[in-house]
């Protein structure tokens, strides 16, 4: 079993600044790339940021610039550093990563999700 368990939403407001993390635990071997996604009400769930084994990133343009996306030593976690945010950023994040077991086998994992609300 694979887990991604997310923390650090919260309600904040317009230019203030959030981080979340994603950690990764369970019968893992190695972990490829892990993201952020966000799903705003009424609207479908779209790429925030992603980030690959090699560090290599690449987001969304509403976000650049103020976004940056990372992983921790370990690689089993990944942050999203959101600085300057804006009311259009609300919405409920989740964490997604391409997970391959102790035994060689790849699943696609998804978080809970972790609500962000950006008041004006």
């Amino acid at each position: 079993q694979v887990q991604l368990v997310e923390s650090g939403g919260g309600l904040v407001q317009a230019g203030g600044s959030l981080r979340l993390s994603c950690a990764a635990s369970g019968s893992i071997g190695s972990i490829d790339a892990m993201g952020w996604y966000r799903q705003a009400p009424g609207k479908q769930r779209e790429l925030v940021a992603i980030i690959n084994s090699g560090g290599t990133t690449k987001y969304v343009d509403s976000v650049k610039g103020r976004f940056t996306i990372s992983r921790g030593n370990s690689k089993n976690t990944v942050y999203l550093q959101m600085n300057s945010l804006k009311p259009e950023d609300t919405a409920v994040y989740f964490c997604n990563a391409d997970i391959f077991s102790i035994w060689n086998i790849h699943n696609n994992y998804w978080g809970q999700g972790t609500q962000v609300t950006v008041s004006s």
